[in-house]
């Protein structure tokens, strides 16, 4: 399942890393707007309908979460669970970036900090924390897949933008015309959740032992 994260600066309630369960990702589709928290839903519209009067275009971000996955799926180089979540992903118009777990934010921790510490729960390996967001080494750790993917403002906006005409190489000015989204973001959310289905079950075919 996944949700609108965010409209430009307005954020949605993030999953929880550890608890993710199956009803939480069906949560957000429940409304008429893909979100977790039905008040920043009402804040990303009104962004995006402040940017279509303004002739403008807003980018955001999705998160998704997988739940059910087996430990063992994938492998630590190039068809780690990232790298082919993220081709897939990459193929998917408007995408600029994605992280995994804690992402980029990792980057400011220490190990200490960012390692999930191990623990044995009725005979199921689990870790306390979810930075790695289900994936070690390339490998799904058994802990909810959790990753979010940024999509950038819609470039045919209405508002006069400097270009240059081909076939003379002359700079003018393009006007684009007829209808735009002023945001991709909520029409991405079931296209981000089918892509990552399709590579899931893709790489659980690979593994015909977990089927």
């Amino acid at each position: 399942g996944a949700h609108i994260m965010s409209v430009g600066n307005i954020a949605d309630r993030a999953y929880d890393p550890v608890g993710l369960t199956a009803d939480d990702l069906s949560a957000a589709a429940n409304g008429d707007f893909p979100v977790l928290d039905k008040l920043a839903g009402q804040l990303m519209k009104d962004v995006i309908d402040e940017c279509r009067a303004e002739l403008d275009s807003v980018g955001g971000t999705v998160e998704c979460g997988v739940v059910g996955m087996p430990a063992g799926i994938g492998s630590p180089m190039f068809g780690s669970v990232e790298s082919r979540i993220a081709e897939a992903v990459f193929a998917v118009p408007a995408v600029k970036g994605i992280e995994f777990g804690r992402g980029f934010a990792a980057s400011e921790l220490r190990g200490s900090e960012n390692n999930d510490p191990f623990y044995s729960e009725n005979g199921v390996i689990k870790t306390k924390t979810n930075n790695h967001g289900g994936v070690l080494g390339g490998i799904s750790s058994g802990m909810p897949l959790i990753f979010r993917t940024a999509f950038k403002p819609t470039p045919s906006i209405a508002q006069a933008q400097d270009s240059v005409l081909y076939e003379n190489n002359r700079n003018t000015v393009l006007e684009i015309k007829g209808r735009h989204d002023p945001c991709v973001v909520p029409r991405a959310v079931p296209v981000i959740e089918a892509v990552t289905a399709a590579v899931i079950f893709d790489m659980l075919l690979d593994s015909p032992a977990y089927l």
